[in-house]
């Protein structure tokens, strides 16, 4: 049997492939986004879930210290919220080191050309020249992801609609080396999620430079002091004055959060004067801690307990690297390296 036929990998299980960018303390975006999707699709398929800290990196590189801290926490978060680590390969991205030596060798094959065209490089390029983190790392992103997926040899990788376009250069990276060196790494397909687009506190893109998140798993009394920074309609500048729930961003938030019976009562409420804005982000919080009390304390117990947080981990990243030195010898005897 030659290099480029060896088989992959028999396994009676689609391999999937995600992870969360370590950049510090989860947000409800990231359940919405992510881990709901993550836990739903675990019975489904073989996953790999990663906390992403050299992407972190890119941004926290002044500040290195807290990339670990952070990394703990995503996996304690993870875990806490239902996705199973026994069922699931959970690793942190730093300790499995093949995934930066196939990312040179995708570097190596990549056209500038290609990175040039990358929409989220191209829109935020003044942003990150003013937070100096314009650099060869946020640049060459989309080959480390590249690298990332494939190092597991993932064939599905689930996304929202608005990242289609960023997985389609992904898959034109691993088309190009399958191409020289007749190998046969999976593109990896989209896998279409429903990631509903979550404002931050004052409206816009919840992100941690401009503080305006809400902590995924905050304590109760810090969680009601975030959600009452929520901006309202703006036509209930008084009490009295009655709104359109639909122009509020408190009311998307509900709609995720709140059941039937308390959907109607905002909509009649907010429309008739009938509550206040006060009322309405109380029952939000109410809502919003009913469903995150149970992860919060399991998260917890996790992070109380280092020994049995870094024998998951340890066990996790153990099982990652088996994986990925797998594929890198593959790579390298399609290559002829070996």
């Amino acid at each position: 049997m030659t290099a480029a036929n060896l088989p992959l990998k028999a396994s009676p299980k689609i391999r999937l492939m995600s992870g969360i960018r370590t950049s510090g303390t989860l947000h409800v975006g990231h359940y919405w986004g992510a881990l709901r999707n993550w836990i739903q699709l675990q019975d489904q398929y073989e996953c790999f879930f990663g906390s992403m800290d050299l992407h972190g990196m890119t941004t926290a590189y002044k500040d290195p210290g807290q990339i670990m801290p952070w990394n703990r926490e995503v996996i304690a978060e993870i875990i806490a919220w239902g996705v199973n680590p026994e069922k699931n390969v959970l690793f942190i991205q730093s300790l499995v080191p093949e995934v930066l030596e196939l990312f040179m060798i995708f570097a190596n094959l990549t056209p500038m050309g290609w990175l040039e065209r990358v929409p989220t490089w191209k829109d935020s390029e003044e942003e990150n020249k003013a937070s100096d983190t314009h650099n060869l790392g946020r640049f060459s992103y989309p080959v480390l992801q590249a690298a990332d997926i494939s190092i597991f040899l993932g064939a599905k990788v689930p996304v929202g609609q608005d990242q289609v376009a960023h997985l389609e250069l992904c898959r034109e990276i691993v088309r190009r080396f399958n191409h020289l060196y007749k190998g046969k790494l999976p593109e990896p397909q989209a896998l279409l999620t429903d990631t509903p687009v979550l404002p931050g506190l004052d409206g816009r893109k919840m992100s941690k430079s401009y503080n305006n998140g809400l902590g995924l798993t905050l304590e109760e009394k810090d969680l009601r002091k975030r959600v009452n920074l929520m901006v309202t309609d703006p036509a209930r500048a008084r009490r009295e004055n009655p709104g359109d729930p639909e122009k509020c961003s408190v009311y998307g938030f509900h709609k995720l959060y709140s059941g039937d019976e308390d959907l109607r009562w905002v909509v009649n409420g907010c429309r008739t004067a009938g509550i206040g804005c006060g009322d309405c982000k109380g029952k939000l919080s109410e809502n919003i801690n009913n469903l995150s009390k149970e992860p919060r304390e399991k998260k917890k117990d996790l992070l109380n307990n280092p020994m049995q947080l870094d024998s998951i981990i340890a066990a996790g990243c153990s099982r990652a690297r088996d994986e990925a030195q797998k594929t890198l010898k593959i790579v390298k005897q399609c290559m002829k390296l070996i």
